[in-house]
């Protein structure tokens, strides 16, 4: 088994990751792993933009509130104003690293602000359609530049080092590193570092609530827990209202900006109120509703009438401006036949986004020494019980670089990896059963979707917790004998997140923000964060 000691191990290489390992690597050496290319994680499929204030009739707390309102209360005030005010800060120091904002020339602005749901000013900064694409490009630029840094594609993270993986056994939960599954060896490598940071995904972006291709599986969310991190909020699921239906193209979201700039929702021909707008009746907001309305919204109007979809229209709009703020939507939407510009698209709620995760502080710590984290791997206090949209890639910005800083003032106090116990393969053997594998994943997204959606009940949320002690078990049993595969590892997190999802679900009696149950329709008067520990 290959051991490699660094400065710093870092776990992914999106936003979060790449902006830690940009300032770490100012002073040390630093190893980023990615489970598959580079560019692979969400950062990189990001369209909207990043929420900052930066213009002159907006303010501080007119962002702090709109988050406050968006999460039902459940944020933490102290996390926000904190994130809020570090964001003007983290846009410049993308525009200095390249980022090609839109610039705002046609309002005597420096950029061109568009506005999202549930935010009461323009505020987001953007590149067009496709925001994420252009900061991780950015990113990696600086990245690959920097001698300090090591890229590593193809490393699946499979477990944190801690204490008790040393030679000399030792109960202190410090983290030491991560054991990562080499694809191309296919062999189990141990990287250990002083500091580790976990900037994966959480469990969003369609995956463990559909059958869609796959995407963020929780990996940090299940190896942080069975470090022995306490996780908070884990019932909040956020679904994108608006992703492309579609048989053949899977997970094409459609940004939010499409309704920041005028896009309306209606009921498709052919049914009562065909062709009308239905997000009046719901909320007098309208589109500009924030996410968790807007999905709810929508799943009902589909379930009432029996619909496939509902239709978001942008088409009365001029159609160069269309083009011009959605190129990436408008060509790819022309290449399946729906001409944007002249016709609606037909869109569906899609679970995308974590909004519970690994408690951290403002420093990016979590419960366990040594071990930081950042982004949707996080809960930070941040989202509350729904996300603001653009407030997503600002948290990865704002706590990556948070974390580095804290590891950077506290290098000296922080002790030297001990020796580790290699990996062990004496006793498993190669898999002859891989069905058992693709048979789960099926199971476990099927039973997600239909027990732990948008509206939920407890004898639902049951089922699926049923369901999950059934395959836990089966999976558990198949880990112990056999080596480890991409797909195992994955398979065995995903669980280990749905049953978390499930256990938090279960122990919040009332519905806020992204929690809906049909048994508790009302919120109750104090927000109170739903905390599990190991």
């Amino acid at each position: 088994m290959p051991t490699t000691t660094h400065d710093v191990v870092i776990i992914g290489s999106g936003a979060a990751g790449l902006t830690a390992a940009i300032n770490l690597a100012q002073d040390h050496k630093v190893v980023v792993l990615a489970k598959a290319a580079l560019d692979s994680g969400s950062t990189n499929w990001a369209q909207g933009g990043i929420a900052a204030v930066l213009d002159a009739g907006d303010s501080f707390e007119a962002h702090v509130n709109d988050t406050m309102v968006a999460g039902a209360g459940l944020n933490n005030r102290e996390t926000v104003e904190f994130v809020v005010s570090e964001a003007p800060a983290a846009i410049e120091r993308l525009a200095e690293l390249g980022v090609p904002f839109n610039g705002g020339e046609e309002f005597g602005e420096r950029w061109h602000l568009t506005r999202e749901g549930g935010h009461s000013h323009r505020r987001i900064v953007h590149v067009d359609d496709a925001t994420g694409h252009a900061v991780q490009v950015a990113l990696l630029k600086a990245a690959c530049a920097n001698p300090n840094i090591t890229l590593m594609e193809d490393m699946v993270a499979i477990d944190l080092i801690t204490s008790r993986h040393g030679e000399r056994y030792s109960g202190d939960g410090h983290v030491w590193g991560v054991y990562a599954f080499n694809k191309r060896t296919k062999h189990v490598d141990a990287l250990l570092g002083k500091a580790t940071i976990l900037c994966t995904g959480g469990a969003g972006r369609t995956y463990l609530f559909s059958t869609a291709p796959r995407g963020a599986t929780g990996d940090g969310i299940a190896m942080a827990w069975r470090a022995g991190c306490r996780v908070s909020n884990m019932e909040m699921n956020q679904f994108h209202p608006t992703c492309l239906y579609n048989l053949e193209v899977k997970n094409f979201l459609i940004t939010e900006a499409v309704r920041g700039e005028g896009g309306h929702l209606k009921l498709p021909p052919g049914v009562p109120g065909g062709g009308e707008r239905f997000m009046p009746r719901f909320d007098p907001r309208g589109e500009l509703a924030p996410r968790d309305v807007v999905a709810r919204a929508i799943d009902h109007e589909i379930k009432r009438l029996g619909l496939d979809y509902v239709h978001l229209d942008i088409s009365h709009k001029d159609p160069e401006f269309v083009k011009q703020h959605f190129p990436t939507i408008y060509a790819r939407l022309l290449d399946i036949d729906i001409d944007i510009t002249r016709e609606p698209i037909p869109v569906v709620p899609a679970q995308h986004y974590t909004c519970g995760g690994v408690i951290i502080d403002l420093d990016g710590r979590t419960d366990m020494p040594g071990l930081y984290a950042a982004g949707e791997v996080t809960e930070s206090g941040l989202h509350g019980a729904n996300r603001l949209a653009s407030n997503s890639l600002l948290e990865c910005f704002v706590f990556g670089d948070a974390a580095a800083r804290h590891i950077r003032a506290h290098w000296d106090e922080l002790p030297t990896p001990p020796p580790i116990r290699p990996w062990d393969e004496s006793r498993v053997t190669n898999s002859d059963e891989e069905v058992i594998v693709q048979h789960n994943w099926k199971e476990i997204r099927r039973f997600m979707w239909d027990y732990v959606g948008i509206v939920r009940t407890t004898k639902r949320l049951e089922r699926a917790q049923h369901r999950i002690d059934l395959l836990a078990k089966e999976v558990d049993e198949y880990y112990g004998h056999f080596r480890v595969t991409p797909d195992l590892i994955e398979l065995r997190n995903l669980l280990e997140v749905a049953r978390l999802v499930v256990r938090s679900a279960l122990r919040r009696k009332e519905s806020r923000g992204l929690h809906y149950t049909l048994d508790y329709p009302d919120m109750l008067p104090a927000a109170v964060d739903t905390v599990l520990a190991p």
